[in-house]
């Protein structure tokens, strides 16, 4: 049965009140994929699935592939994501969708991108150096894009800790923070020393030689004394934003539960 089947089907049996909405609903969350040209896959309901939209891997794809993906994926008119693109593959798209959005320091392309937050809480997030603020961008636009009020913090790490310290409200009033750091990557265990929501760490690849890529700031990061420290994959600031999203809300739907 073809995805257009599967829907006029679904939609048959609400008319005919053999199938309720709310049930409607969760089988509409497992409709099949739509294949493009043998190169991919989209999954159009994994927003309704997970609460948040599929987003494109752009490194490693071609600009054409790109083009037909992020063409496919406007259909479904939420905000369409594309992470790791490199300004002259930006270049290509923008030509053949003049309406794509570039965030140049997150390498990140965007369709309807969001003007004002649409979901409850605040990601607060802090770098532990100025270079580490690409990763700390591609969290930031990911959370942004995904609804959310986001707070930056830059440059505050432990070799001036007095920095952090003279901005200790930004730790206090957020909901969730992300740490971003690289070099010994102990920043995160500061901050959740002095915060009362998780914090997730992410390790970045910024360091001299014995940082090894990013796995010495890893290593620290998973072996925080500090307790509620969650760690994402080493450079990895989308995945951040995602995990923080969906704690996020997670406790909006606990809320919503005990208001019932």
């Amino acid at each position: 049965m073809t995805q257009p089947e599967a829907l006029q089907k679904i939609l048959q049996a609400i008319a005919s009140g053999d199938l309720s909405p709310e049930i409607a609903l969760e089988k509409l969350k497992h409709l099949p994929f739509e294949s493009l040209d043998q190169f991919a896959k989209i999954d159009h309901h994994r927003q309704l699935r997970t609460g948040f939209p599929e987003v494109i891997w752009g490194a490693d794809k071609t600009p054409e592939q790109l083009i037909k993906i992020i063409t496919a994926m406007q259909s479904d008119g939420a905000v369409v994501m594309a992470t790791r693109i490199p300004a002259a593959v930006y270049q290509q798209l923008k030509a053949a969708i003049p309406e794509l959005v570039y965030y140049s320091t997150a390498r990140i392309c965007a369709l309807s991108p969001a003007q004002t937050p649409t979901q409850t809480g605040t990601v607060s997030i802090l770098t532990a150096g100025t270079a580490d603020i690409p990763v700390a961008e591609e969290a930031a636009i990911t959370a942004e894009l995904c609804g959310f009020n986001v707070v930056r913090l830059w440059d505050v790490g432990v070799a001036g800790i007095h920095r952090l310290l003279s901005n200790s409200q930004v730790v206090y009033e957020a909901d969730v923070l992300i740490v971003v750091a690289g070099m010994e990557g102990a920043l995160p265990s500061v901050v959740a020393g002095m915060a009362d929501c998780p914090v997730i760490a992410v390790p970045t690849s910024i360091g001299y030689g014995a940082s090894f890529g990013g796995i010495a700031p890893l290593l620290t990061m998973l072996n925080s004394c500090a307790a509620g420290i969650g760690v994402v994959n080493i450079d990895n600031g989308f995945g951040a934003a995602i995990l923080a999203g969906q704690i996020l809300r997670t406790a909006q739907k606990i809320n919503k539960d005990r208001d019932k």
